[in-house]
C-alpha cells in the first residue's frame, strides 16, 4: 500500500491534532499518523487519575477553539480529554491510529517524504508519500531512567513516572520518588496521601509556587518586563512557604519565567506537597550514590531501605530511531537545534511541533506557524490549498 498526501503528520498527541486543525482550516489535505489506538495516549493512558493541568485553561488552549464557558481555571484530566476530543471532531482531524513509523526520509529524486509505517492491527507494512512532514512525536516519546550502579540488582518496585497508578499498592510501604519536577512533587503528594512512607529526592535547587502566582505571573509578563515579574512571584513565595532550605528545598538564584525561557525547566506548581514535607510526612533525600540490593546510598553516606522507587525523571525524544533525514532540524538527543522561537522549521520541507519545552501554549504556536508557512509555500509554488492535490 502507498498513499500520497501533502503534509504527514507524525503523532497524535495534541501537537499533531493541533497542526492537523490548522492545515484543515485551509483547506490542506494532510494525514496523522499515530502508533497507539487512540489520541493524546501520555494524558489518555500514562497519566494519574488526579492530574489537573498546571495552567490557568486560557494557557492550555489549543488553535481556535476555547474551553467550555462552564470549565474551571484548572482543567482535570477528564475535562482536557473532553476538550480533546470535542477539537477533533470540530476541526475534523481522523488520525489512523495503530501506525508505528519505522523510518523517514527525504527523496531528492521527487522532493518527498517517503516513510514506512506499520500498521499493528494488520501486521502489514505501509507506505506514504508527502511533500511536507511535520514531527509531534513531542519532547515525551518514551520514559527515562537514569543508570545508576547498582539499580538492577534492587529488590523492589521500580516503574517510570508514566507507569503510575493509583498507589493503593504502596500503601504502608517505602517509596522513593527519583525528581522533583512537578510530576515527581505530585506523585509523592498522591503517594503519601495513599498510605505510603514517601522520600523524595531533591538534586537541584527548584522554585516552588502557587498555580494562582503562576497564573498571575503569566499575565503579567504580557505587560511587565520578566525580571520585575519574577521578583513579585519570588517575594509571594517567600510569604507564603517562608524559608524552605530548613526542610532540603533550596530556591535558585535566577526567577523562575527567565529559567523557563532560557532552560526550558518548569517551577513546581505545589499541590500539597510542601504542607506534607513540613509535617514530615514526606521526606526530602540528597541524590542517590549507589544501591544496594533494596538499601539505596545517598550522596551524605546515609542508607535508606525501600519497597520501590518511582522515577520522575523526565522523558526523551524517540525521533532519532526513524528519523533518517533530520532537515538540520534535530539533534542526536532527537531536539531541536535551535531554541524557541526558531525551533520548529528545518530544511527539505520537514516541521516539528511540540518541541519547545512550552507546554500547550507553545503547541499552540508551531501548530499555526507550520500551517501558515506550508499555505505559504504552497501559494508561492503555483498550488493553493484547494488545489493542493496538485503539486504531490
Amino acid at each position: 500500500m502507498k498513499q500520497e498526501t501533502v503534509v504527514l503528520i507524525v503523532g497524535a498527541g495534541p501537537a499533531g491534532i493541533a497542526t492537523s486543525a490548522c492545515l484543515n482550516l485551509k483547506n490542506i489535505p494532510n494525514l496523522v499518523l499515530e502508533k497507539d489506538d487512540c489520541c493524546a495516549s501520555l494524558w489518555r493512558k500514562r497519566s494519574y487519575d488526579r492530574l489537573k493541568l498546571h495552567l490557568a485553561n486560557q494557557f492550555c488552549e489549543l488553535p481556535y477553539m476555547s474551553f467550555p464557558p462552564n470549565s474551571p481555571t484548572f482543567v482535570s484530566k477528564k475535562g482536557f480529554l473532553e476538550y480533546l476530543d470535542s477539537y477533533i471532531t470540530n476541526f475534523c482531524v481522523n488520525p489512523l491510529y495503530q501506525r508505528a513509523v519505522e523510518s523517514a526520509f527525504f527523496n531528492c529524486v521527487d522532493n518527498k517524504w517517503h516513510v514506512k509505517a506499520m500498521n499493528v492491527e494488520k501486521n502489514i507494512i505501509e507506505n506514504y508519500v508527502a511533500r511536507f512532514l511535520v514531527v509531534a512525536t513531542g519532547e515525551n516519546g518514551e520514559g527515562f531512567i537514569p543508570k545508576i550502579e547498582g539499580l538492577d540488582g534492587f529488590g523492589g518496585t521500580i516503574m517510570h513516572s508514566s507507569e503510575y497508578g493509583k498507589c493503593k499498592n504502596f500503601e504502608g510501604k517505602d517509596v522513593l520518588v527519583v525528581g522533583c519536577g512537578n510530576s515527581g512533587m505530585e506523585i509523592a503528594y498522591d503517594l503519601s496521601n495513599w498510605g505510603a512512607q514517601t522520600s523524595i529526592i531533591v538534586r537541584s535547587p527548584v522554585h516552588i509556587l502557587t498555580k494562582e502566582i503562576v497564573q498571575m505571573g503569566m499575565s503579567l509578563l504580557k505587560y511587565i518586563p520578566c525580571n520585575i515579574v519574577d521578583k513579585t512571584v519570588m517575594i509571594l513565595s517567600r510569604l507564603i512557604y517562608g524559608d524552605l532550605s530548613v526542610f532540603g528545598l533550596h530556591r535558585p538564584n535566577k526567577g523562575p519565567f527567565y529559567l523557563k525561557k532560557a532552560t526550558g525547566r518548569s517551577p513546581v506548581i505545589d499541590v500539597g506537597t510542601v504542607d506534607q514535607i513540613k509535617t514530615g510526612k514526606i521526606k526530602v533525600l540528597p541524590s542517590i550514590k549507589k544501591i544496594k540490593g533494596n538499601y539505596v546510598e545517598f550522596a551524605d553516606s546515609k542508607m535508606e531501605r525501600f519497597d520501590a522507587m518511582v522515577f520522575a525523571t523526565g522523558y526523551k525524544s524517540t525521533v532519532t530511531k526513524w528519523l533518517k533525514d533530520d532537515g538540520v532540524l534535530f539533534n542526536e538527543n532527537g531536539m531541536p537545534k535551535r531554541r524557541s522561537p526558531c525551533h520548529w522549521k528545518g530544511e527539505k520541507n520537514i516541521y516539528c511541533a511540540g518541541f519547545a519545552n512550552a507546554g500547550l501554549f507553545g503547541i499552540s504556536s508551531d501548530a499555526k506557524n507550520i500551517a501558515e508557512d506550508i499555505n505559504t509555500i504552497l501559494i508561492q509554488t503555483g498550488g493553493g490549498a484547494g488545489d493542493a492535490y496538485l503539486n504531490i
